[in-house]
């Protein structure tokens, strides 16, 4: 009974086109952030900020920029985990050749990853669905023998690992894990919100009219090449962040192996679990990635059941094939979906329409 409308009426456009334009959205929102940049860091471990928080906070940034152009243009992307890779070495290479600061680093980061996506972003004019993903796919294998071959990249380094120093934002170290976590949960946030007032906007409507039926959109006046070509801008921007946040924050030494092609499908599956075309699907996915393998290592020793790491591992892979199975045939629209479902049945309880 908590979770009703009625009385909170709308007297301008602009309070009718808000983000969250329910009252108790807007309430949990604000507790929500109250606790993560507040409750959390005075209560949370090292352990947990290290191995839980930080490695979800920076998939859920790489998950929000794949849905932009898999969940709401349409595009199928396969090389997620080159846009990654690009986005890490780039601000490395900015930071140690050019003593960039560590914003500038991973800004520089997302730029480099922004022009490489669009230049593999490019066949998407002509091709589409599987052939579109192999394109993308291409740029996973060239970026990886691009890193391992040229050693200029990883700055001559024999053994082809590379390591960042000190962090430090406008002057402000960051060593300690809860400042690498409210790091990381601000860009999330920033990044979130402006990711939320994109799809809203022109430029996501186009691109979900390029999703929908490219034809149909070309003939109202969508230009094709322009919203196919700025969701991929949009997306390898905000993965190539992502990765320079991962390489940075959460590896801090690196080789080209932390961005295989196992990370393109990872991230991948996260949006397909999560939820296509939702940003709150970035979320879900993350969570789930991050919580499984965790709950599969530490459930049987609760429960007393023997299991080693090896079948944990196994049992892990198999579980998110079934998952992604269940989701394509039952619920497309992953978690996101679901708890969308519940949110409306809470709006109409007890009514049955």
């Amino acid at each position: 009974m908590l979770y009703r409308e009625n009385g909170q009426f709308k007297q301008t456009y602009r309070a009718d086109l808000q983000i969250f334009p329910v009252l108790q959205d807007r309430i949990g929102i604000y507790v929500l952030l109250a606790v993560a940049f507040i409750a959390v860091p005075l209560l949370g471990s090292d352990y947990f900020f290290r191995a839980i928080l930080i490695p979800f906070l920076i998939l859920a940034l790489a998950a929000l920029g794949l849905n932009i152009l898999v969940g709401y243009c349409g595009q199928i992307s396969l090389g997620t985990g080159a846009f990654m890779a690009i986005g890490a070495y780039a601000a490395y290479n900015l930071q140690v050749r050019w003593d960039l600061p560590l914003l500038l680093s991973l800004i520089g980061g997302g730029l480099a990853a922004t022009v490489f996506g669009v230049l593999f972003g490019i066949p998407s004019l002509r091709i589409r669905g599987l052939y579109l993903a192999v394109a993308t796919l291409a740029a996973q294998f060239f970026t990886d023998w691009f890193t391992n071959r040229v050693k200029w990249v990883t700055n001559d380094s024999p053994s082809g690992s590379v390591s960042v120093g000190a962090l430090s934002f406008f002057h402000v170290p960051v060593d300690t894990p809860v400042q690498k976590y409210l790091l990381c949960l601000s860009i999330v946030c920033l990044f979130a919100l402006l990711a939320k007032n994109l799809v809203r906007g022109a430029i996501g409507r186009q691109w979900m009219a390029i999703r929908d039926m490219d034809v149909a959109a070309a003939v109202i006046g969508i230009r094709p090449v322009y919203a196919k070509l700025s969701a991929f801008a949009v997306s390898s921007f905000i993965v190539g962040v992502a990765g320079a946040l991962w390489a940075f924050v959460h590896l801090g030494s690196w080789e080209p192996a932390a961005f295989s092609i196992d990370r393109s499908f990872q991230l991948l599956f996260m949006v397909i679990i999560g939820g296509l075309g939702s940003i709150s699907g970035a979320f879900f996915g993350a969570a789930f990635m991050v919580l499984l393998p965790l709950l599969l290592n530490y459930v049987p020793h609760w429960l007393g059941l023997p299991l080693s790491t090896g079948t944990a591992a196994h049992l892990e892979h198999m579980i998110f094939g079934a998952l992604i199975v269940f989701f394509l045939i039952v619920e497309p629209h992953g978690l996101a979906r679901l708890w969308l479902t519940a949110r409306e049945k809470l709006r109409l309880w007890p009514f049955p329409h």
